[in-house]
């Protein structure tokens, strides 16, 4: 490449390359030359312009350009000659080289060969935007977030060594003790604080549960449809699948399920998600025995049972359980914020020494600073301050939400009633196409999910996850009417 030629595609690489703001020159010049090598703009046996005509094409200190052609020398891409000038030596290995021609650079096809547990981990949906009615989302914007810097500030004036470390017995005691008081009261969870373990959400507490009962290809039972993201995680544990229908009464075994024995059972009984139904005491009562006499675990998923609007709390079903069956599973995120990434388990007696040490070996477990201002947050009463002002908010998000939506049933629809949690669910007809309806919404600035993408196996349930927590009251009804207008005139073509 001539000298001139070569000194306007630096200038047009330096002045779009995508560098650190704080990047020195010489760096920026050295990557940009660089990259010009390895990519064969400039091959092998090229001439570099001397250091000051270079300079003073790129307007900058003859300095800068020394720097970064005395890196290029010592990490073999040029070579100097005395009385010659500096040349390039570098070669691409043979079954990386590209057509000589090519100026652009290369660019690496997508067929990387992912193992089966990277497969079913990446197969999530990629679209992460939170748009109104996104499911699972809360609305973090009414988060106190003032009170809540004076708490961490609060930790972190003390100067305790010991929150600045790993957590290596399950988590902050006090946080532990605040959680086990909490769930003793709202919940009616039979337990004492040791069996309390902090993690980093319910993800993770699913994953530990995997990890530490199951072996490769042992079978999960898991509610149809399901909550996806405790599906991948059971599916990257290597875990076989065994969908069982929901009804009215929750999760529904039949008699080929209880053929098909298990190692684990995941179950969300106070709500189940996505549909919303509470599962039965009769239903409660058979899945607690079933585990007994297959010597199986269930992971109670109680992911967002402070968001009850009617009638009285619904006990959890480890309150129920005698023989030590369940692992009872909770999250912050709901209520506080999302990035705050704090769940909690509550573990059978004679799981949690084992638990303790896996969680502390695989995990190692932080955000102990964290951990105890959230501590001081419940025990200060905020914790339950916020559940009430969130609970008002989004109980009057649901009723405005339900009224807009209530003209999709002329045209079939069926939306559910459901009196708790964060998200209502629209059903339709199995020949409608529920994905397209959710596209059409997203082109129109509405996040929904489609309740297939929840389904197990060939039973493919149609209709729309739409949530309201993150959608502003006044809002509502403007954005439900628009909805309703996508879901009839969709119905209306089938």
């Amino acid at each position: 490449m001539k000298q001139l030629v070569l000194s306007e595609w630096l200038l047009t690489q330096l002045s779009q390359g995508a560098f650190p703001a704080r990047m020195p020159n010489h760096r920026r010049v050295y990557e940009t030359i660089r990259r010009a090598i390895t990519e064969q703009v400039l091959p092998s046996g090229n001439r570099l312009p001397s250091t000051r005509s270079l300079a003073q094409d790129l307007n900058v200190s003859r300095n800068t350009i020394l720097a970064a052609f005395d890196q290029l020398l010592d990490e073999g891409y040029v070579a100097a000659k005395t009385g010659s000038g500096t040349y390039v030596v570098y070669k691409q290995p043979e079954e990386f080289t590209k057509n000589p021609q090519t100026t652009t650079p290369l660019k690496i096809e997508n067929n990387i060969e992912l193992s089966s547990r990277g497969v079913a981990a990446s197969s999530a949906p990629t679209n992460h935007e939170v748009q109104p009615f996104t499911p699972g989302e809360d609305d973090y914007s009414r988060f106190p977030i003032a009170l809540w810097r004076r708490l961490l500030n609060r930790q972190w004036r003390a100067l305790n060594p010991a929150l600045l470390d790993s957590s290596h017995d399950g988590g902050y005691l006090p946080l532990r003790q605040a959680i086990a008081d909490y769930l003793r009261v709202s919940r009616a969870v039979n337990l004492t604080v040791d069996q309390v373990l902090i993690t980093s959400g319910t993800q993770q507490s699913i994953d530990l549960c995997a990890r530490l009962l199951t072996d490769h290809n042992d079978c999960a039972w898991v509610e149809n449809p399901c909550y996806w993201a405790a599906r991948r995680v059971l599916e990257v544990n290597g875990l076989q699948l065994h969908a069982v229908a929901v009804d009215n009464e929750g999760m529904a075994p039949s008699t080929s399920d209880f053929r098909v024995t298990p190692r684990l059972i995941y179950t969300t009984p106070s709500h189940q998600y996505p549909k919303g139904m509470v599962m039965s005491y009769g239903r409660r009562r058979l899945l607690l025995d079933y585990a007994q006499s297959s010597n199986a675990w269930i992971i109670e998923d109680d992911y967002d049972s402070e968001f009850r609007f009617e009638g009285r709390p619904i006990s959890s079903l480890q309150g129920m359980d005698q023989h030590g069956r369940v692992l009872y599973l909770g999250t912050f995120s709901k209520v506080m914020y999302p990035g705050i990434r704090l769940g909690y388990m509550v573990i059978p007696p004679q799981l949690v020494a084992s638990f303790k040490n896996g969680l502390y070996e695989l995990q190692r477990p932080g955000q102990v600073m964290i951990q105890a201002a959230l501590a001081d947050f419940i025990e200060e009463g905020h914790f339950a301050s916020h559940i009430r002002r969130l609970r008002q908010m989004y109980g009057e998000r649901r009723r405005l939400l339900q009224a807009s939506l209530a003209s999709v049933a002329n045209v079939g629809a069926r939306l559910s009633m459901v009196d708790s949690g964060l998200h209502l669910v629209v059903e339709f007809d199995e020949k409608v196409d529920d994905v397209r309806v959710a596209e059409l919404a997203a082109e129109l600035g509405l996040r929904v999910y489609p309740l297939s993408n929840y389904c197990v196996g060939e039973k493919q349930e149609k209709g729309l996850i739409i949530g309201y927590a993150y959608a502003a009251t006044e809002n509502i009804t403007q954005y439900g009417n628009v909805l309703a207008d996508i879901i009839q005139a969709a119905l209306k073509e089938n």
